[in-house]
């Protein structure tokens, strides 16, 4: 049984000329796929005057995702070679309604007796949203009515004659764990993803799966009001493989998002003559004039609604979370990234680095930034690493995915004790000074208020007292923002390609003063900024042009 190529390499012309995202599927059951079309269209909407089917109200975008999945079943192994689905479109297409009908049409088609189908929402109200879409077409058909009961105390759809049922719930990773399917949507994977254990509960899902050759699993979602995390991320990441033909697999990727030039480019992604690339049902469940009358709201608003607003409704990935009371540096952070760069190059092209660290507490981050002068050129060279205990993730559940990427991403060491991440981080202390390469005086900075917790590893590693210097905060770290804000401009401050940087400095805030302005924990609230923290740290150091404990400094060699 030959996999299916599900690649759609030309989706961007595709999405400019308005064609659909599927690509060709040449051992496509037509007769299946058109028969599922067929019960689809069938169906009715109860919250829409005149209750019109879905043969007049759905477009052809989505009404060839139904072809496609249901006409991938082979018909002699009885194997559906497309078993999964992402579908990345912005609020206002009819998502989640599209998504419930063509669960109700799974559930008609279905020939297995006692089939388990569920449709899966982050929070109630879309769940219900859903169920009322189900209930609501088959109150409208009396050919339903007699063939399906609706219990609806339990949002459940039975069919009389297969006992397959059709039950609609909230996402909850405890009540999934373990459940056998045949069919499965889940409804705003980006939200749901954000739970504790999301990613068991998926993973026992797609298991559960196993034993049925026709089971499917789809996602219907719209973009991360954030960075892209956990199971969203990882799922996100396959659909634009498979698409870009860089993977195989049977997940079919369909994503309505601007190509990366244009996600890019806010002049481009904000003029609506391109929004249609990217909504499909415009003109069907949304008006091109009400999207651009609540651009406008947004863009009123503030820059941070503007940008949750371009994720939803245009699926503009958020990257670096440009807010109006951001970090200056943020604006040239990506361009400045080396994905070359790690510790062992970083000290390979140094001639002198200095060091700063973050120390947490018991559900903070601790974070190290070295900052390398690099030899001959005279740029500085950044690379960080950080810990989290353990315990964080359970104070902090929503953040636990993002803290997991990180991990798997190398840049984060999850620790059972705050005396393990000092003692690590002091080890890599020892790397700078075995290479000669860390000052003999004020080589290493730290927040005066967190130095004694790690004045003992730093002596146990060998690294004399003496060089340790504490580091003061709030409006005295001014000079040292302007110092990377001006050094990032001129792209003469090279750091290590690492998302947790990239978060970190998407936290960023600056609290403006009479006289000053600086960046704090305070003012960015929750969100963490530890790895921001250690690099001005570091940063105060290199700027006061240090000379390495084996040699001379830039400024006498190039003398």
């Amino acid at each position: 049984m030959t996999a299916w190529n599900l690649s759609c390499p030309d989706w961007a012309d595709r999405l400019r000329t308005g064609r659909s995202l599927i690509p060709d599927l040449p051992l496509l059951d037509l007769e299946v796929g058109d028969r599922a079309v067929a019960v689809f269209n069938k169906l009715r909407l109860a919250d829409v005057p005149g209750t019109p089917t879905m043969e007049d109200a759905c477009g052809d975008w989505f009404r060839m995702i139904v072809r496609s999945l249901f006409g991938s079943l082979d018909p002699v192994t009885r194997h559906r070679m497309i078993r999964e689905l992402l579908l990345l479109i912005p609020k206002k297409n009819s998502k989640t309604t599209n998504g419930a009908l063509m669960m109700l049409t799974a559930l008609l088609l279905n020939e297995r007796p006692h089939a388990p189908f569920i449709m899966t929402a982050p929070v109630q109200d879309v769940a219900d949203l859903a169920f009322s879409a189900v209930h609501g077409a088959i109150e409208l058909d009396t050919v339903l009515k007699k063939k399906l009961h609706v219990r609806e105390h339990l949002k459940t759809i039975v069919h009389r004659e297969t006992q397959a049922t059709l039950e609609i719930m909230t996402f909850d990773p405890r009540v999934l764990t373990g459940q056998k399917v045949v069919g499965a949507l889940i409804d705003e994977l980006h939200v749901s993803a954000k739970m504790a254990k999301a990613d068991k509960a998926l993973r026992q899902l797609r298991g559960g799966m196993l034993p049925f050759p026709e089971a499917f699993l789809a996602f219907i979602t719209t973009q991360s009001e954030d960075a892209p995390s956990g199971v969203f991320k990882d799922e996100l990441t396959k659909a634009r493989e498979i698409r870009d033909g860089k993977r195989a697999g049977a997940m079919l990727p369909v994503l309505y998002e601007f190509p990366p030039a244009m996600q890019k480019d806010p002049e481009v992604w904000r003029d609506p003559s391109n929004w249609s690339m990217v909504t499909p049902n415009l003109g069907r469940s949304i008006s091109l004039p009400r999207l651009i009358e609540e651009c406008q709201v947004a863009e009123d608003t503030s820059a941070g609604e503007m940008r949750a607003w371009a994720s939803q409704h245009l699926n503009v990935e958020i990257g670096l979370a440009l807010h109006s009371d951001r970090w200056s540096g943020a604006d040239q952070w990506k361009k400045n990234a080396d994905p070359t760069l790690t510790l062992d190059t970083l000290l390979q092209r140094s001639e002198v680095v200095t060091v700063g660290l973050d120390a947490g507490g018991s559900d903070d981050m601790t974070a190290l930034y070295l900052i390398g002068r690099e030899k001959v050129t005279g740029r500085w060279l950044g690379w960080c690493h950080c810990w989290l205990k353990e315990s964080a993730l359970e104070v902090r559940k929503s953040e636990a995915p993002r803290m997991r990427d990180f991990e798997r991403d190398g840049d984060l060491t999850i620790t059972k004790d705050l005396q393990t991440q000092f003692a690590q981080a002091a080890a890599m202390v020892a790397r700078v000074k075995d290479a000669g390469l860390l000052p003999e005086t004020e080589g290493l900075g730290v927040d005066r208020a967190r130095i004694d917790a790690f004045l003992n590893e730093l002596k146990a590693a060998g690294i004399p007292i003496e060089w340790v210097i504490g580091i003061p905060q709030n409006w005295l770290l001014m000079g040292p923002i302007l110092a990377c804000d001006r050094k990032l401009a001129e792209g003469n401050f090279i750091h290590a390609d690492q998302p947790v940087m990239d978060w970190a400095v998407s936290n960023a805030k600056v609290e403006v003063t009479k006289n000053a302005f600086y960046i704090t924990k305070q003012a960015s609230g929750t969100a963490k900024i530890d790895p921001v923290m250690a690099m001005l740290d570091a940063g105060t150091l290199m700027a006061r042009n240090p000379e390495a404990a084996n040699g001379r400094s830039f400024w006498e060699k190039a003398a």
